[in-house]
């Protein structure tokens, strides 16, 4: 017996359905997320300078505080002597005074612990100096120790946030979908345990691989699992429909329905995986990290839509689609009149014309592409800036724009000769040793240049050449980490791209027993990345007023793209041979068009949906992924699949297929006009 049948069978749903419901809420109630939770030398590359760096930092004698920068400045004009003296008596020691005369700075040492330790002290911090500050003067907190406390404020409750608002998504597009008050609850509830069991497995496979995660890790798994195993409900359910309508048995349809449906759910499940896989190859161990929880995920969200989803609705019966119950004999889905069978004629009328203004108007889009500039500052990071970003800022404009967060030369070599080289390097303000012990020394050098600007790079770059010939001593920090976090991604990006196009187009050969169709199928969905990235980046300058994307940004968006964007192509071509049988290449990809035209359309819009959600994390670089990402899918979704790959399919015929064959021969393909 086929494993359709025993997942349709009468007998056995109840424990298709029910056993791994259990389990999954037994792993979920019993098991916390796991894991190593990834530190900031996790999102540097292997083997860099900065991480090197950052390593020998840790060998030095523990320290038990954080530096706060304390900034105060005038409302109005310079700050006068009694506002100076007032400052003193609060900062009770040394203070800088601007050349300007506007503001001035001092360091204040705040107790080293946990985000929710520091912030509580860096909150006590401000509250008190600014009941204390004199009238006319501002009193801010930056600093390592403010940017610490701010930044583990601006993280509470993100990930329930995007959970929430992601489940919500999904159930409003899913009633809107179904059009049924019931029916919209199933998917959502398989997916949703799905999720909560793809979370708990992909930490737990993390740290059994000793890799890291973080929030930002969970988040892109929890909506990659709702999206994929969403649109993966979606083909299932539209199938099952369709054969509730041939059939008296509800088994025997879903036996079917799961027989058509998992070669096209399987087959874009492991091009997902095998494309995730992929990042294992990054030099950055989070993202090797993500691409092994993806992994996880992609395997538990076609499980549960293959298995679970399956059982689940056969026992539910036909009433779980009221008002919009499916009866025996129905017209077929195939043979209804739709918008999409409309579009399936115009396309079969014109194709070139179709494949031509198509083209046109991803390369319009494309040229948005122009002037792109990669890599963001850290104070354009965060989407809302809190008081340590603001401060900073504030900083750079009466001190030398490194002050806060100063570049690190970390050596074992004697101190003395070092501080001289980085003293006199060009493009480095000042200068001083900051710690020392265990033979190792760390100085740090505030550079005369705004953070993230070619000049603090170059001035990076002449450190590093330097102090080329002193042994053990490496340049970190900020400015440096950046350096190497785009040299990194560039090297990540030749590796891991080419290698991504390689799986997708040899799973889409292996899948449809061809090989021209499936380049034109790769081509199309780099096409749509590529016109993707060029509209959205319009958007974040014209529109959100983002300055650039952040270095790993062009990497993520073309993995989840072209692997995800491949899916509808996966379903709509295994349709078109499977309708090419009986029909012709040509009226077999168009009835493929009217058939899963509606539900790829709302699979695309649910996906783009889901992807957007991730703006509600404080990152700019997820809402810029999510952003491209959404962009990106309705442009697979509404143009490419809908009118550039079937035009493109009736313009080639039976040549789609080469060197296979889907159809009858030429001579029996029904005539396309009528």
């Amino acid at each position: 017996m086929s494993a359709t049948s025993i997942i349709a069978g009468r007998r056995t749903a109840w424990a298709f359905a029910v056993l791994p419901i259990l389990l999954a809420l037994t792993v979920i109630g019993g098991v916390g997320e796991a894991g190593h939770q990834a530190d900031a030398r996790d999102l540097l590359p292997d083997g860099a300078d900065s991480t090197v760096a950052a390593w020998l930092v840790d060998e030095l004698p523990e320290e038990t505080t954080e530096a706060a920068i304390v900034l105060w400045t005038a409302d109005e004009g310079e700050l006068g002597d009694p506002a100076l003296d007032a400052i003193g008596a609060q900062a009770d020691g040394d203070v800088v005074r601007s050349e300007d005369g506007t503001a001035v700075v001092t360091v204040v040492p705040v107790e080293a612990g946990d985000a929710d330790q520091v912030g509580q002290r860096v909150d006590d911090l401000r509250e008190r100096l600014r009941a204390e500050a004199p009238d006319g003067v501002t009193v801010q907190v930056t600093g390592p120790a403010g940017i610490h406390a701010d930044l583990g404020k601006v993280f509470d409750g993100a990930d329930l946030r995007l959970l929430l608002a992601t489940m919500l998504i999904v159930a409003v597009l899913l009633v809107v979908t179904y059009r049924s008050p019931v029916l919209w609850l199933v998917p959502l509830v398989v997916v949703g345990l799905a999720d909560r069991v793809a979370v708990v497995a992909a930490t737990r496979a993390l740290d059994a691989a000793g890799l890291p995660w973080d929030g930002t890790t969970t988040g892109i798994l929890s909506v990659l699992v709702f999206g994929a195993g969403t649109d993966y409900a979606l083909l299932l359910i539209s199938r099952y429909r369709d054969e509730l309508r041939t059939t008296t048995s509800r088994h025997r349809a879903m036996s079917h329905a799961l027989r058509r449906t998992s070669e096209a759910v399987l087959g874009s499940a492991t091009t997902v995986f095998l494309s995730v896989l992929t990042l294992l190859l990054s030099l950055t161990p989070a993202t090797r990290g993500l691409g092994l929880a993806c992994a996880v995920g992609i395997v538990i969200a076609a499980a549960s839509a293959l298995v679970v989803l399956p059982a689940t609705l056969v026992l539910f019966g036909r009433w779980i689609f009221w008002p919009m119950v499916p009866r025996h004999g129905d017209l077929a889905a195939a043979e209804r009149r739709t918008v999409f069978q409309r579009i399936g004629r115009l396309v079969s009328r014109r194709p070139a014309t179709v494949v031509t203004g198509t083209l046109v108007l991803l390369a319009v889009l494309a040229t948005g592409l122009a002037g792109i500039r990669i890599g963001l500052d850290q104070a354009d990071q965060l989407l809302d800036e809190p008081e340590a970003i603001t401060a900073a800022e504030r900083l750079a404009e009466s001190f030398p724009a490194g002050t806060v967060e100063p570049t690190q030369v970390v050596t074992r070599s004697p101190g003395g000769r070092v501080l001289d080289t980085v003293a006199s390097t060009d493009g480095v303000a000042s200068a001083r040793v900051s710690a020392s012990g265990a033979g190792i020394t760390q100085i740090e050098a505030v550079l005369a240049a705004d953070p993230g600007s070619a000049d603090a790079r170059a001035t990076v770059e002449r450190l590093r050449d330097a102090l080329d010939d002193v042994p053990d001593t490496h340049v970190g920090g900020n400015e440096a980490e950046a350096v190497d976090a785009r040299a990194a991604a560039e090297r990540d990006l030749s590796v891991i791209v080419p290698l991504i196009l390689g799986m997708v187009l040899l799973g889409l050969a292996v899948l449809l027993r061809s090989l021209l169709g499936p380049v034109l199928l790769v081509l199309s969905v780099v096409a749509t990345y590529v016109a993707a990235l060029g509209a959205s980046w319009w958007i974040f300058t014209e529109v959100l007023g983002f300055t650039a994307l952040e270095v790993k940004i062009p990497l993520f968006a073309f993995l989840f793209l072209v692997a995800l964007g491949v899916d509808y192509n996966i379903f709509l071509v295994t349709r078109a041979r499977e309708e090419a049988r009986g029909h012709g290449s040509r009226e077999g990809m168009l009835r493929a068009l009217t058939v899963t035209g509606g539900v790829i359309t709302s699979a695309g819009i649910l996906l783009a949906a889901v992807f957007a959600v991730l703006g509600v994390l404080p990152l700019v670089a997820l809402a810029q992924l999510g952003t491209i990402i959404c962009i990106g899918v309705l442009l697979d979704t509404l143009v490419v699949r809908t009118l550039l790959v079937p035009a493109a399919a009736v313009l080639l015929g039976d040549r789609f297929w080469w060197p296979g064959r889907a159809g009858p021969p030429a001579g029996d393909v029904p005539d396309l006009g009528h």
